[in-house]
This record gives C-alpha cells, structure tokens and sequence, in this order.
C-alpha cells in the first residue's frame, strides 16, 4: 500500500495553487505534484465590482482539473480554502455554488486569523521558534496579517486590506510612473498603525511569508531562483525596493525573470514589508518558505496520522488482551511492538508498504511470544497456532493467519513454501510475512534481555546496509550478538546488512 496522500488549494487573489504530497515522516512531505493557475481574482473585486463571471467560470473549470488529479493520484483527504478576494466579493456565494457544480469541490472561505494560523503550521517546521515570540507577516494580494507567534500557537493576529494587488488596483492610475506609484503606496502603508505590545516588543525576529517575499530572495540573488529559507537585511529591502521602483514591469521581467502577475505586484509588496519591519525594529526579515498550502498539507496528515495511530492503539491493546490470556510478558511485547513500528516507518524507502501491513506489524509483535503458554521450545509455532485460531477486532480472519505466521518467523528458520501454514497464503501475503518478520526478529534482539534498555532508535539506509542507532543504552553488546544470530532474513529480504550501535558509535 502506498503512503497516504492529501492535497490543499488556495484560491488567492493572484493565483490559485494547487499542491499534492505524500509524507515521508511526520515532518516531511514529497512534493508529487504542484500547479499555479494565474488567475487574478481580486481584479474586478477590489475595483468594487464581484468576481468577474468569466474569471469565475475560469476558476471553476480550473478547479476542475485540480479534482480530476486528485482522483487520479489517490489523494485521500484534501482541503480547498479562498481568501481576501473571495471573502470580499459581493457575488462570492454564487461562486462558491459553481464551484461546487463544476469541479464537485467544497471551497471553504477562511478569515485571515485562519490564513495566519495556518501559515504558522507550516513555518514552525521549517524554522526552530522556540517559546519567545516572533513577529510573523503574510502579504497575500488582498490582504497583509500580522502577528505575534512562537512554536506552539500564533499569540495574537491583526489583519489589514493592503494586499500587493489591492495596492496596485486602488493606485493603478499612478501605476504607468513607477516612482510616483512608489511614494503614493508608502504613504498609504505608512497608515497602519500596530499595538505597542508588537512594536515595543522583544520578538526574536521577523518572519515574512508568501510568493512576493520569495520573488524579493530571487531579485537579490540576480534572477536566479533563491534558496529558502533565506535572510533578508532592512537594507537589502530597501535597496531592491528602490531599484524596483525605478524600473517598468517589462524591465523587472526581464531583469529578474519575473512573471508578469509578480512583477507589477512586487514594489508595493516590498514596501509593505520594509515598513513593517521599520515599524517593529527588524534589522532583517526571514524568509524560510512555505505557506497556506503547506499549513493546509501539514494539518492534513496530522489528521491522518492521528486517525492511524487511533487504529494501531486499538490492535495493540486488542492483542494484549488477548495475550494476558496466555500470561504473555507484556511491557516486553508492548516494546517489541513500538521498536518494530520504529523500524517500519524509518525503512519505509525500501519496503513500500503502508498503514494496514504496519497493524499487522503491531500485532504480531505484542503477540509473538504468546506461544510460551504452550512451550518454551517451539513457542514461535506455537504462537502461530494460537494466534490463527484467535480473532481480533478490525482484522479478517486471513489477516490473522498473516500475523500468526509473521510472529511464528520471529525466530528460528525463515519462510518456506515447504511450511504448511505459509504455502496456506497468498503470494502477496506471503512477501508481507517475509518483510514485517525480518522486521520483528530485529526488534525483538533489541530487547533480548527483556529490560527496555533501548528506548528509541535511528536508522541511516546506505546502498550495502542499514545502521540503527540506539538510544538509551550504553553498551548494546548482548543485543548485538542477539541481532548476528536473526539478522540473515533481513539480509535476504532487503539486500543489506544490519549494523547496531550505540548513540556514542559502536558499531555490532
């Protein structure tokens, strides 16, 4: 099964985007698809007319295609959010109704506390924030938040209607003189006031977010593309903000390699963001990437995650349940299974399998030793046998025989098509048992001794080998000899060698 996909849509004011991703963890994702529709929404709106009907008969076919691609490509949750040019249209609920008609898509509208809140979900896992304040600034085209946030939530948020296009719309008469446009729009910024809690504050630093502070990181550089997350000095700002100012939207194209919707948006832009950064004390503003989108992708998968950590909570206590049954050492098999979980997720480059097979994982190795009942010699086909012949809630009865076999491999030989009981599944079921039980014979030496010495773990793929890293252990040499006499399935499974060390570096 393939990791579980989410995508978000921003419906801006000066593009709509679209972002599809797969997580490789809990804090990272892969980008698998990422499409910008230059459509400027706000246009029509900011001029006090509605969305312009064939500017929202364009979006809506182009959400269209956002709809048709997540089907496509698996996506099992998503979320589509419109900000400041929606939400100030007179006309938005017709839209919002096309929308639903044409692309089948539910657009929800979000104020701008809930565009800050999640622009900081994405932020503060690109940048380490800490419990100390920082000012954090999104300028979207219709509309700028400001606030005040540290790691863990955003502490107070202000949003102001002086977007980069609505900047440029309400002095679009100035905009043909580039110099005269600049000063009407300082004047006009030089209006927001903010309260003496953020302008007297002791923030760590400013963070500024979106595409036109990103464009700002790519005019310093010369054009090419700039690398987040970057540093932006007030003078740098006010140097590119100048120069800007003195060039036409042709020449900032050409210069920079702008397109033609960032380029004319780009001076008010700066502007915006140089005099807030003056109004707080900023010497220098971050830029660490990242935004609505992400937040939105972020969210997502946590939900995700925490629906599936639900799921494995259940079947690992349903199997302790079931193993109490038959006197199973307990906090042994609870820790087997959260090392062997450990070791599923941070290999899941090389066995591809998903949520389902990590259950099964689960509760084979809480229910591994429970053929001991029985006999100590020969418990791991006893445990098979026990296991099969049990039902546990949210598993079929030929996911049982699975993790039977899986937990009747945790020791002694390795799969074979001459064992009855592995010949009994399918081909399919049978690769699961052979890749989640090399899995379980190297958790389970990581606990030889049965005392949780190990309590968490590391794990660096290289083309010949695997290397785990253990924490909580000085010396690790019993579980060393342990995993030399278990680790010839793995080998076989995943073509590598397994090496475990201690956080300090001895290597097994």
């Amino acid at each position: 099964m393939a990791p579980q996909r989410v995508a978000s849509i921003d419906v801006g004011t000066n593009a709509i985007r679209f972002l599809a991703a797969e997580f490789e963890d809990g804090a990272r994702y892969r980008p698998i698809e990422e499409t910008r529709l230059a459509l400027r929404m706000g246009h029509s709106v900011f001029n006090g007319e509605g969305i312009d009907p064939a500017m929202a008969e364009a979006a809506a076919q182009g959400l269209s295609q956002f709809s048709r691609r997540m089907k496509e490509l698996d996506v099992a949750r998503y979320r589509a959010v419109a900000t400041s040019a929606v939400r100030d249209s007179p006309n938005r609920r017709s839209f919002l109704r096309r929308v639903r008609t044409v692309a089948g898509l539910r657009l929800e509208i979000i104020s701008g506390s809930e565009e800050i809140r999640l622009v900081h979900a994405a932020v503060r896992r690109r940048l380490s924030m800490g419990p100390d304040p920082w000012v954090l600034v999104e300028l979207g085209g219709g509309s700028v938040e400001v606030a005040l946030a540290n790691e863990s939530r955003v502490l107070w948020c202000e949003t102001h209607p002086m977007g980069a296009v609505r900047l440029l719309e309400l002095f679009a008469r100035s905009a043909k003189e580039p110099r005269g446009f600049a000063r009407l729009v300082e004047e006009y910024v030089a209006t927001i006031r903010l309260p003496p809690r953020l302008t007297e504050s002791t923030a760590t630093g400013f963070i500024a977010t979106g595409g036109n502070i990103e464009a700002l990181v790519r005019v310093k550089s010369g054009g090419e593309p700039g690398e987040v997350p970057a540093r932006l000095s007030r003078d740098d700002l006010h140097q590119i903000a100048r120069t800007l100012s003195r060039m036409s939207v042709e020449e900032r194209m050409l210069a920079y390699q702008l397109r033609p919707d960032r380029a004319d948006v780009i001076v008010p832009a700066a502007i915006v963001y140089e005099h807030l950064a003056a109004m707080v004390g900023a010497d220098g503003i971050y830029v660490p990437g990242g935004g609505i989108r992400e937040g939105i992708v972020f969210e997502l998968m946590e939900r995700l995650a925490a629906r599936r950590e639900s799921r494995e909570r259940n079947a690992v206590d349903d199997a302790a349940t079931l193993g109490r049954k038959y006197s199973f050492d307990e906090v042994h098999a609870r820790h087997v299974a959260r090392l062997a979980s450990r070791l599923f997720d941070q290999l899941r480059v090389l066995h591809g399998l998903g949520a389902r097979e990590r259950r099964l994982l689960a509760a084979a190795a809480v229910l591994h030793d429970v053929g001991d009942f029985v006999s100590f010699k020969g418990h791991h086909k006893h445990s098979l046998y026990l296991i099969s012949r049990s039902e546990l809630p949210g598993f079929t009865p030929t996911e049982m025989y699975v993790i039977g076999n899986i937990a009747r491999y945790h020791r002694k030989g390795s799969p074979s098509i001459l064992h009855p009981d592995y010949a009994l599944l399918s081909p399919v079921d049978r690769e699961k048992v052979r890749t989640l039980a090399a899995l379980l014979r190297v958790a389970d030496a990581l606990d030889k001794e049965h005392r949780q010495k190990i309590t968490d773990l590391r794990v660096t793929v290289s083309a010949d080998s695997v290397r785990i890293e253990a924490d909580g252990a000085d010396e690790v040499l019993l579980e060393q000899w342990a995993l030399r006499k278990k680790d010839d399935m793995f080998r076989d499974v995943f073509g590598r060698d397994v090496v475990l060390a201690t956080a300090g570096g001895a290597h097994g």
